[in-house]
């Protein structure tokens, strides 16, 4: 494959890797992201992710980055020094290496869903970091399946992919319009992570009972909308200590995971 190294921040057609926004590299035509690091990249190609290019640290090419690079066959794989990537990234490379990768269509909510027994639905949530947190809870956690409203991060997002640790290619995700419709259709029930009069302890067993059950997590500030709360079957929290009074969406999540994990039925 093409070694092209990089002398200054003038040379080669790099946008990808420097000026277009997340957004706009979502809607090119070929749908790009960018994973970051050996360890993530690994993960999107394990999981059959199409490899674009490669931009990498120059003393990564013979050590963290070998592997990769051998593995993406005939694509680019720029090169520099890490003073002129940092200046073109405006970032330090998280061990040295970037890879742009093409987005796939994604699955619909039935298709991922239909053999689900665990499910989150994120709603609202938008801090990247967040999104990456909860991904990486939820295939450590025995998540099935993640669903999230459109106002929520994308989880291709470079920022969660690289939190997530390649969690997000490891757990089959989708976009939803409607999900207590969708959900309700294959017979899951749905527990919002909310803080009310009616909420019932995270442990409680009639939650750890459901053969199906879709844990519903809100947005960082204000949490889920009230007609999220009223639309579920059940409304769940976290019994708290010194007068605290609710977790980061990233930590609840992994609580909420935990907790009501699938058992057989046990």
């Amino acid at each position: 494959m093409p070694i092209i190294k990089i002398e200054t921040l003038s040379e080669f057609n790099l946008e990808v890797f420097v000026s277009l926004t997340e957004r706009q590299l979502k809607r090119r035509d070929d749908g790009l992201f960018i994973a970051e690091s050996p360890k993530v990249i690994k993960v999107a190609l394990d999981k059959g992710y199409e490899p674009v290019s490669i931009l990498c640290e120059a003393r990564h090419v013979e050590g963290d980055a070998r592997e990769i690079i051998a593995r993406c066959g005939d694509i680019n794989v720029y090169v520099g020094e890490r003073d002129v990537l940092s200046s073109l990234t405006g970032y330090d490379l998280t061990r040295g290496v970037l890879c742009a990768m093409k987005r796939r269509e994604l699955p619909t909510v039935s298709d991922i869903c239909r053999e689900a027994h665990r499910v989150v639905v994120i709603n609202g949530v938008v801090d990247n970091t967040n999104i990456g947190a909860i991904f990486r809870s939820a295939a450590a956690l025995g998540i099935d399946a993640v669903v999230l409203t459109r106002n929520s991060c994308d989880p291709l997002n470079r920022r969660s992919v690289r939190v997530s640790m390649g969690s997000v290619f490891l757990v089959p995700w989708t976009w939803t319009d409607d999900y207590a419709y969708e959900l309700r259709l294959m017979g899951f029930k749905t527990v919002a992570m909310a803080l009310t009069d009616l909420s019932v302890p995270v442990n409680d067993v009639r939650l750890k009972q459901e053969e199906k059950l879709a844990i519903v997590m809100g947005t960082e500030g204000d949490g889920l909308p009230q007609c999220a709360i009223d639309d579920a079957d059940y409304v769940a929290r976290i019994p708290m200590s010194h007068n605290v009074d609710s977790l980061n969406v990233a930590a609840a999540s992994a609580v909420a995971f935990w907790e009501l994990r699938y058992e057989n039925g046990k």
